[in-house]
C-alpha cells in the first residue's frame, strides 16, 4: 500500500483530483469520440522520477526495461542521485563450491533472484561491503582486491597493497562515506613469529579511493593473541576480532581490538584497546547496522567449546556489550543446533544468518524485533559435503567503484 499511496499523492499534487480518466483513444459505445490520453505521456520527467523512486530496486531494473524514456531516466545521472529512499539489504547466497554463482534474496518482495558476480571467482574469497559497494579480495593470491557495484557490476581492481610474506590470517573491511561515495578499504594481516606460537606480527593497511594509495598505518606485535578473519569499520573506527592463542586468558577465546583510522601514527597500542566478548563463543561475526558495532556470536559451552548451544546478538555501548536478542530455541532447532560456526551479515537493521550445511536463511529485523526465515532458496543441495555461504549487500544504483 505505501507505493500505492505515494503514486496517489503525487498525482493528485500535481494534476488535482479532477483529472481521473486516463487511458488510449477510442470509439465510445454511442460513436462518438471518447478522449483520453495516455498517464506516461502527459508526466513531466522529474514527476515520473519521483515516482520510480519509490519502487523497490528490483521493480526499478524492470521499469527500465518498459520503454526508451524510462530507461533514459534511469540511467541518467540526475535519477541515480535523487535516489535517497532506503532499500532493504539484499542477501547473496553462494550455492557452489567452487563457482561465484548463487541466488540474491530481495526481502521486500521476498524473492529469490538467480544472481552471478563480477572480479569474484571463488566463494572462499573475502569479503566486505558498505552502502551499494563490494569489497573482494583473493583468498590464494590476497594482492588481487576489486571493489564492485554488485547491481551495476561497475568494478575496479586495486593497486597491490604494501606487504609482508604471505600471512597466516587477513581481514577485509570497506566503508563508503555515504554524500560523497568516497571509500576506504583495510586489509588487516597477522603473520606467527617463526618457531614462536605466543608472538603473532599485525599489521593495518589503509587505502583511500581519493588519492588511490595504499598506507601502512600500524605494526605491532601480539603476545598471546593473533588476528581472525573478521572486521568492521563503524563510525571511522576499524574493529578486528582477534583470537587467543591460549597463554593468557582462559575464560575468553575472543576480543576486540580497536583502531581509529583517522590516528594514523600516533595510535596506542591495539592491545591496550581489547576488549571482551560478552560469553565464551564458537565464533562471531561484526556489522555495521546504521553506524552501530553489532555481533552475533555462537554461544559455546564452557566445559565444551566446540559445542554450541544458542546464538545471540549484542551491540557495542562504548566497551560494554549489550544483549539485543537470542535466538529462540525453535529456530535454532530448525537452524542447525549442531553447526558450531555458521555465516552471518548484516547492514540498515536486517541480520542475515545461515548454516553452511544447508540454503536454510534465517533473518532478524533490529527495529521489530522479530525472527523470520526467507522464502525458501530454490536451489538443491548437489553434493553430501557442498557447503553454502554468503553476504549481504546494500542494491544501490548510484554508487559506483
Amino acid at each position: 500500500m505505501e507505493e500505492e499511496t505515494s503514486w496517489e499523492s503525487l498525482y493528485i499534487d500535481h494534476f488535482g483530483s479532477k483529472m481521473t480518466n486516463f487511458g488510449m483513444i477510442s470509439e465510445g459505445n454511442n460513436g462518438g469520440e471518447e478522449f483520453m490520453v495516455s498517464l506516461d505521456s502527459i508526466l513531466p520527467d522529474d514527476i515520473l522520477e519521483r515516482i520510480l523512486s519509490f519502487l523497490p530496486i528490483a521493480s526499478i531494473l524492470r521499469a527500465a526495461s518498459v520503454c526508451k524514456r524510462w530507461c533514459d531516466i534511469i540511467q541518467s545521472r540526475r535519477f541515480l542521485w535523487a535516489i535517497k529512499l532506503p532499500q532493504k539489504p539484499w542477501y547473496f547466497m553462494f550455492t557452489s563450491n567452487e563457482a561465484a554463482a548463487g541466488y540474491a534474496y530481495d526481502p521486500i518482495l521476498r524473492k529469490w533472484y538467480n544472481f552471478d558476480l563480477p572480479c569474484i571467482e571463488k566463494s572462499n574469497w573475502f569479503i566486505s561491503s558498505s552502502c551499494g559497494l563490494v569489497c573482494f579480495m583473493d583468498n590464494d593470491n590476497r594482492n588481487n582486491i576489486f571493489v564492485c557495484n554488485p547491481i551495476t557490476r561497475d568494478w575496479k581492481e586495486l593497486l597491490e597493497p604494501p606487504g609482508m610474506e604471505f600471512p597466516d590470517y587477513t581481514t577485509l573491511a570497506i566503508s563508503v562515506d555515504r554524500k560523497s561515495y568516497d571509500y576506504t578499504v583495510v586489509v588487516a594481516k597477522s603473520k606467527q613469529v617463526p618457531d614462536d606460537f605466543l608472538h603473532w606480527n599485525f599489521s593495518i593497511h589503509i587505502y583511500k579511493s581519493e588519492s588511490r594509495t595504499w598506507i601502512t598505518s600500524i605494526k605491532e606485535v601480539f603476545i598471546g593473541w593473533r588476528g581472525g578473519d573478521d572486521s568492521v569499520i563503524c563510525g571511522g573506527i576499524l574493529y578486528c576480532l582477534v583470537h587467543s592463542t591460549g597463554s593468557l586468558r582462559a575464560d575468553f577465546r575472543h576480543g576486540l581490538v580497536v583502531y581509529d583510522l583517522s590516528a594514523g601514527s600516533s595510535h596506542n597500542s591495539l592491545m591496550c584497546t581489547l576488549i571482551p566478548v560478552p560469553c565464551f563463543l564458537t565464533c562471531g561475526r561484526l556489522m555495521n547496522l546504521n553506524e552501530r558495532l553489532v555481533m552475533v556470536g555462537g554461544i559455546a559451552k564452557y566445559d565444551r567449546p566446540d559445542i554450541i548451544k544458542g546464538i545471540g546478538i549484542w551491540e557495542l555501548h562504548k566497551k560494554e556489550w549489550l544483549e539485543i536478542a537470542r535466538m529462540p530455541h525453535k529456530f535454532f532447532q530448525g537452524f542447525g543446533e549442531f553447526d558450531d560456526v555458521f555465516a552471518s551479515s548484516g547492514t540498515d537493521d536486517l541480520i542475515y544468518i545461515q548454516s553452511y550445511g544447508s540454503t536454510a536463511l534465517l533473518v532478524y529485523d533490529m527495529n521489530q524485533k522479530q525472527w523470520k526465515w526467507s522464502v525458501k532458496c530454490p536451489v538443491t543441495k548437489r553434493f553430501p559435503l557442498q557447503l553454502f555461504t554468503g553476504f549481504c549487500f546494500e542494491p544501490r544504483l548510484e554508487v559506483a567503484s
